[in-house]
């Protein structure tokens, strides 16, 4: 249909011409030359052990929780959705408030962590916990929307059969649902690579690398903060290239 085609035509000029025009403006030393800074190369550290843990997290969470809510009554799996959805909806700074609330060093929660040595205010714990505020819920959503497309009898089959709870959702249901629950690991990853606002509340130190690009505004103005942009871009599309090609052995 010509009209679906130019509306996904129109969708994808749209959203693709500023980075195609980013690509243009920096050239390839510059890129190079920002991501070799010490600054830069500590700022990439940062990000992508705090936003795989933060994923791992909410896989290791949300896999279950979603699977529970996918077989749970229609009004508990509204009710736990709407929970789930409420941190995603919040404006970033306002989550970043909400967790200081949580994890200051004047709580109780934040002292008692700190007292221990799992401070989160300007920690990589910080930034992680921040990150994994604004995303972990595309986990739990994606693996609710995954598990109820399962054929539900196929694990009555399984059932039957002497398998018990724990092997049933193993064998059965999450190797079905893993395409769906993969796409919304995916989303949670690159939501926490681009996280700033929670984080420059909560955790402003480590240095991540969306508030190193914040930071190089700043300090060397719009040249370094283009090459950091795009560095930024050809990062996230190897990261959604990998993915896919994992989602590919999955599907």
């Amino acid at each position: 249909m010509p009209l679906v085609r130019g509306a996904l035509a129109v969708l994808i000029v749209l959203l693709f011409a500023p980075l195609v025009a980013l690509a243009f403006t920096v050239p390839p030393s510059a890129v190079a030359a920002a991501l070799a800074l010490p600054d830069t190369q500590s700022a990439l550290r940062t990000s992508l052990v705090a936003s795989l843990a933060s994923v791992g997290v909410a896989a290791l969470l949300g896999i279950p929780a979603g699977y529970a809510l996918a077989r749970t009554s229609v009004f508990w799996r509204a009710l736990g959705l709407f929970a789930l959805a409420l941190p995603l909806a919040l404006p970033p700074v306002a989550s970043g408030i909400a967790l200081l609330g949580v994890f200051g060093t004047r709580q109780p929660v934040g002292a008692w962590l700190a007292a221990h040595g799992l401070g989160a205010v300007d920690t990589l714990l910080g930034v992680g916990i921040a990150e994994f505020f604004v995303s972990g819920s595309f986990v739990a959503i994606s693996a609710t929307a995954a598990f109820s497309d399962v054929d539900r009898s196929l694990e009555e089959a399984a059932r039957t059969l002497g398998a018990g709870p724990v092997r049933v959702l193993a064998t059965v249901a999450l190797p079905l649902a893993a395409p769906g629950i993969f796409a919304g690991m995916l989303l949670a990853w690159l939501r926490a690579l681009g996280e700033y606002g929670a984080t420059s509340i909560l955790a402003y130190h480590p240095t991540s690398l969306p508030i190193e690009l914040v930071v190089a505004l700043s300090a060397d103005g719009v040249p370094r903060a283009l090459a950091l942009t795009e560095a930024f871009v050809v990062l996230t599309a190897l990261g959604i290239a990998l993915a896919a090609q994992v989602r590919r052995r999955l599907v």
